[in-house]
């Protein structure tokens, strides 16, 4: 009989564990829920949004090539009351301020002539490649003024700038000048001297004793 009762109360109370287990509290919910509810609100919005056809995008591209030739317009020259153009022309040290005006092929250095001032036949040549590259060798008077350096970076300077003022006097001549390389800044220079050498890269002599 005791047996008997134990058994009855263990079956009594086991039951409710059993019963709360099975029936207590709400339904749990299952792991895809809250994925499906957020996955709906930008379900919504991809269908609210209006779907292009693809002549609607051969428009867009037509308007867009439409557009481009006004972003290409031509460029206008720079020129002062007096007729110049001006350029700022630079290598290595050298800084260069030219201004270009119609005339008839005369180039004024700090003044003093072209070939006063550049004895060099080279440097000479360097100077008027630009005005010999654009033909404009007989129509153009060039007058600058160029500080530091020596007079193979002035050279350079005076052609950089002659470049520069010929682009802003004449805008149509830009390609052919570009195209030379006569508008590209040279950023080569001297490099700096290191310590404990003798240069910039010159070590001392090995001595082996």
């Amino acid at each position: 009989m005791a047996d008997d009762t134990q058994d009855d109360k263990g079956a009594e109370g086991a039951a409710p564990r059993r019963s709360g287990a099975r029936t207590g509290g709400a339904p749990r919910a299952r792991a895809g829920a809250p994925r499906d509810a957020a996955a709906a609100p930008a379900a919504a919005a991809t269908a609210a949004t209006p779907r292009r056809t693809l002549t609607e995008f051969r428009s867009l591209r037509a308007s867009s090539s439409d557009a481009a030739p006004a972003a290409d317009a031509p460029r206008e020259a720079k020129r002062d009351a007096k007729g110049r153009s001006y350029g700022t022309g630079r290598r290595k040290n050298a800084i260069a301020r030219v201004w270009v005006m119609p005339g008839a092929g005369k180039i004024t250095i700090n003044g003093r002539e072209s070939n006063t001032y550049f004895a060099r036949p080279v440097l000479r040549m360097m100077i008027g490649q630009p005005l010999v590259v654009s033909q404009r060798t007989s129509e153009i008077d060039v007058w600058c003024t160029v500080v530091g350096g020596g007079l193979s970076g002035q050279a350079g300077a005076v052609r950089h700038g002659i470049s520069r003022a010929l682009c802003n006097f004449e805008p149509a001549l830009r390609g052919v000048l570009k195209s030379s390389g006569f508008l590209t800044r040279d950023s080569r220079a001297v490099e700096r001297k290191k310590y404990g050498k003798h240069k910039a890269r010159r070590s001392t002599q090995f001595s082996k004793r």
